[in-house]
């Protein structure tokens, strides 16, 4: 059996089955319900034909799900099947007869036969403890219980401050980045920075967001929240991967899977950071010298176009030949114009005094 904890939480089977129970859904609603009643219950949501084996005796109810209809029908001893969607009520006040000998460290009557029923089957399990107020989630191997929403939310929390304090980083080292794209002076090491501490960001947005999934509607300020901080992490970690690719490297998609699958320590070492970008080891990072090819930039300008950008540098190859281009350079390119050209001039302009404005401001 598998304790529950931060890194269950990625399992995909778990992550839907907290969608279901999330706070606001109507299994939720009856859940919540059957707890201040302190009843106790046991649910099996799955298909009927798979799991009517290990039945033994019940009511077939065959009607809508509705909360109220739930609580009430948890009144009784057995268990109460329904369906995946949670949109109908199969059967209530079932035993289930599940192999004994599978093993189960549960030490409840109830808690035990939902292991079981798990374990023997594809069902999701609900076990609700009738004096605990524990909601205990069972699915294969896998046993979950969930957390007290206040906890959640105080976790969350905790989070999002560390979340805020590594976007702030994230930041300075990019402004860093766009200063030295500007005067030509990158280095590999320079990017893998870039790299480790968007791959950090994201790690914790992941984790705040496995805990909204669990929050449900409570906690629709911290997404608010989390969509606020995470405003073109995304989108600049996919340009700058674009940005110093190997010509003949990898695609952005697989580089980022390579980088989301790395463990702490492989994320703070440079090389390998850099082998999964495309690069093999010659020399060290910051001895190898390199150009960006402009999708970053360009793309931090407001109002273009994601394929103008694709274009400009197809075009031009580089970011230091389009700082170079003058504005008809510009409008010769497919779906520039006049317009687009100066205001492209004018926004590669203020970026650059504000980035070294930035740095030099900053020794």
């Amino acid at each position: 059996m598998v304790d529950s904890g931060s890194d269950l939480r990625l399992d995909k089977r778990l992550v839907e089955a907290l969608y279901l129970v999330a706070p606001g859904t109507p299994l939720r609603e009856g859940i919540d319900s059957i707890i201040r009643a302190k009843t106790g219950a046991l649910i099996v949501l799955g298909d009927e034909e798979s799991i009517s084996f290990l039945f033994s005796g019940g009511i077939r109810l065959e009607t809508d799900f509705t909360p109220n209809l739930l609580y009430e029908v948890s009144k009784m001893d057995g268990a109460t099947i329904l369906n995946r969607n949670v949109t109908r009520i199969h059967w209530t006040n079932v035993q289930l007869m599940p192999d004994a000998s599978l093993e189960s460290m549960e030490t409840g009557t109830r808690h035990r036969t939902a292991e079981r029923v798990a374990k023997q089957t594809d069902a999701l399990c609900i076990s609700i403890s009738q004096d605990r107020d524990q909601v205990s989630l069972y699915i294969d191997e896998l046993k979950y219980m969930l957390t007290d929403i206040r906890l959640l939310i105080s976790e969350a929390n905790q989070a999002l401050s560390t979340l805020e304090r590594y976007r702030s980083r994230l930041d300075q080292v990019t402004d860093n980045l766009t200063a030295l794209e500007f005067e030509d002076a990158v280095t590999l090491y320079d990017v893998t920075g870039v790299i480790q501490r968007g791959e950090m960001v994201a790690r914790v947005a992941g984790e705040v967001e496995m805990y909204l999934i669990e929050m449900g509607v409570s906690g629709r300020l911290i997404a608010m929240q989390l969509e606020e901080l995470m405003t073109g992490v995304a989108r600049d970690r996919a340009a700058l991967i674009k940005d110093y690719m190997p010509a003949r490297g990898r695609g952005v998609k697989e580089v980022e899977a390579r980088i989301s699958r790395m463990t702490a320590d492989e994320l703070f070492d440079t090389e390998t950071v850099a082998r999964a970008l495309g690069y093999r080891r010659k020399a060290k990072a910051t001895d190898i010298r390199l150009s960006p090819r402009g999708y970053r930039v360009l793309a931090n300008i407001p109002r273009l176009p994601v394929p103008v950008v694709e274009t400009i540098v197809e075009t031009l190859g580089t970011l230091k030949a389009v700082m170079m281009a003058d504005e008809d350079d510009l409008v010769e390119i497919a779906g520039v114009g006049r317009v687009r050209a100066r205001e492209i001039a004018e926004g590669l302009m203020q970026m650059k005094e504000l980035s070294l404005a930035e740095k030099y401001s900053l020794r």
